[in-house]
């Protein structure tokens, strides 16, 4: 989309807040009729409640379910409680397979079960192979909707099947899988080599084998990085015995890519990617207290420490002025090294065979700026309060704090995950401990045993 096209969208979305604040609601539903299901999703995240209810109101019923999709996990429960159970079965209608299973799962079970009742018997089987999926696996991502052909047949046959089925070609459908009578995965056919080869070639001749497929019980952040890794527009997805179950397509996966960014973004807030920006008050509160009870926790530890060194504080002003330096330093190196291992995580870049590879080099770099700054604040103190010794402590005492910033934020992120806490949300909290730590320990202690 171009730039231009962005901006015609941004002032559309501006234009309607305008107008809703006015109290033009005719006009408002004319210019909600000219927005994409998207554009009314990021609309209905970008304003309070009261208004979002107005604007779902007048929102075209066909749309519900896409824009259902797209909205955040507590937008949606929001906008579902305003829905009758008519409205709600409707909304479930011409949606992909893969996507009737993603909103189902947030819906009242009598709801879920009225939409099973609804669908024929192989489009209720198809659901339910989805639903007993994990949503965060290929299975939960997949579409069970393919198009299979068998190696035997010619590509007119194929052609001609394919021209029968008209529309009931599933959308985005780039590839045909071939398949045995078992339905056990062989290759695909891509739509280029069918127009392209003889029609009178077999479609074991103009296959590809060089797809390997998906096992259904993949991460979806595995499956990511293997459509990024091999540029691919859909694939395969099979059960244990190699049977096909269904097909992944790049729309899905940027769906799971999206997540990611937010949740790692979010998550260093203590925050979930799902919140709603304008949820209730209460529960909002609610969510966010509990890390600002773990963060105070552990801020009464740090002063904890500090207290240890209460009399050396009262002979030496100077440390208590240079203590936040210690500390803040330590922060933000190890800061550096939490998030460059998080993000390897992940990737699928980061684990215990290659941490210590990451440990050793994190060690160098913190070692190497450890130095360089433990110089300058070392004569920038010395300076300040005309004191050699006091600049070689805090010199000292910021070299120790890079180097444990380093170990704390290469490891960290290692050891939350393996003992099955976020390290996202819990790996800022911890670093900040540390450091804080190490930090105040290094500076008063080596200024107790020898300044006092």
């Amino acid at each position: 989309m171009s730039a231009q096209a962005e901006d015609s969208d941004d002032s559309r979305v501006q234009r309607i807040r305008d107008i809703l604040a006015s109290g033009a609601v005719r006009e408002a539903s004319r210019l909600l009729r000219t927005l994409a299901p998207a554009e009314i999703a990021h609309l209905l995240e970008s304003i309070p409640p009261a208004e979002r209810e107005i604007v779902w109101n007048l929102v075209d019923e066909e749309h519900d379910g896409q824009i259902l999709l797209l909205v955040t996990d507590e937008v949606r429960a929001q906008l579902i409680r305003h829905m009758d159970e008519e409205a709600l079965l409707a909304a479930t209608e011409n949606l992909d397979l893969d996507d009737l299973a993603d909103l189902v799962q947030q819906m009242p079970s009598a709801i879920t079960s009225e939409v099973l009742q609804s669908l024929d018997d192989q489009r209720r089987k198809r659901l339910e192979t989805v639903l007993s999926f994990s949503e965060d696996t290929a299975g939960g991502l997949m579409n069970t909707d393919t198009v299979t052909v068998r190696p035997e047949v010619t590509l007119d046959v194929v052609l001609r099947y394919l021209r029968r089925l008209g529309d009931a070609v599933p959308v985005s459908t780039d590839k045909l899988f071939v398949v045995n009578r078992d339905d056990g995965y062989l290759g695909i056919l891509r739509l280029s080599s069918l127009v392209t080869r003889d029609p009178e070639d077999t479609v074991a001749e103009a296959m590809s084998l060089a797809m390997q497929p998906i096992h259904a019980d993949m991460s979806a952040s595995d499956v990511a990085r293997r459509f990024e890794a091999h540029d691919m527009l859909s694939a395969p997805v099979v059960d244990e015995d190699g049977r096909l179950l269904g097909r992944i397509t790049v729309d899905d996966v940027i769906d799971v890519i999206r997540e990611e960014g937010e949740h790692q973004f979010m998550g260093g807030a203590g925050l979930s990617e799902e919140e709603d920006m304008f949820a209730p008050v209460l529960s909002s509160t609610r969510r966010r207290a509990l890390w600002l009870g773990i963060n105070l926790a552990t801020a009464f530890l740090a002063s904890w420490v500090i207290g240890q060194f209460e009399e050396t504080l009262s002979k030496i002003v100077a440390l208590a002025v240079l203590m936040p330096i210690v500390a803040s330093m330590g922060g933000i190196a190890g800061s550096q090294t939490l998030t460059l291992a998080i993000r390897g995580i992940a990737l699928g870049q980061l684990n215990a065979s290659n941490a210590r590879a990451l440990l050793v080099k994190e060690l160098a770099v913190g070692t190497l700026n450890s130095l360089i700054w433990a110089i300058v604040v070392a004569v920038i103190a010395g300076v300040w309060f005309q004191s050699g010794a006091i600049a070689i402590l805090i010199g000292v005492a910021i070299t120790i704090n890079l180097v444990f910033a380093a170990i704390a934020g290469s490891l960290l992120p290692l050891f939350l995950e393996r003992v099955g806490i976020d390290p996202a949300l819990a790996g800022s909290v911890l670093l900040t401990t540390v450091t804080d730590v190490v930090g105040f320990l290094s500076f008063l202690g080596l200024a107790t045993l020898f300044l006092v």
